[in-house]
């Protein structure tokens, strides 16, 4: 009787023992991309990238009327045209599709580069300010809540607006 006393006595401090260091533990979380959206550095950024996305959209808002009249056009003339004719239409319309197929990808590639610059050349700063306010404010742990697998976090342990005011405070584009 005494063992199974000295047991339970033992199992009851190291549980006591063990909750007393997961409540010294402190988790943050933060939301890299809001980060990146919020700050100024990351709006002057996306304001520049929203510019080449317009240039871009009606380039190919401009391919793609072309190609929509042509097909009109090949579609009214095909009970005309001799097969010959015809063939080389199609020809010509299938080439300018796949021209607009290039530009729409090149486009697409060009605004994926630019965000991959953008992720570059701030993420890195983010990650010494988070490390900075983590270190002051003694966190055990700041996870980023942006990538998967974080299904839920604590609202008051959320950072992300303290690591935006410091990073603007820091950063000015």
């Amino acid at each position: 009787m005494k063992k199974i006393s000295m047991v339970i006595l033992i199992v009851m401090s190291l549980f006591l023992y063990g909750s007393h260091v997961i409540a010294a533990e402190k988790t943050g979380f933060v939301d890299i991309r809001a980060i990146m959206v919020k700050s100024m550095e990351g709006r002057k950024a996306s304001e520049d990238i929203a510019k080449v996305y317009e240039k871009n959209k009606a380039m190919i808002q401009a391919k793609e009327t072309e190609l929509k009249k042509l097909k009109d056009e090949l579609e009214k003339q095909r009970t005309v045209l001799k097969e010959d004719a015809m063939k080389e239409k199609e020809a010509a319309y299938q080439k300018k599709f796949r021209d607009y197929q290039l530009v729409v990808k090149d486009a697409n590639e060009e605004l994926q580069r630019r965000d991959q610059e953008l992720s570059k050349k701030l993420i890195p700063d983010i990650i010494k300010i988070v490390k900075k306010i983590g270190e002051r404010e003694k966190y055990t742990a700041i996870i980023d809540v942006s990538t998967p697998g974080v299904v839920y976090h604590a609202q008051e342990n959320e950072l992300t607006n303290k690591v935006v005011e410091e990073f603007n405070k820091t950063h000015k584009p």
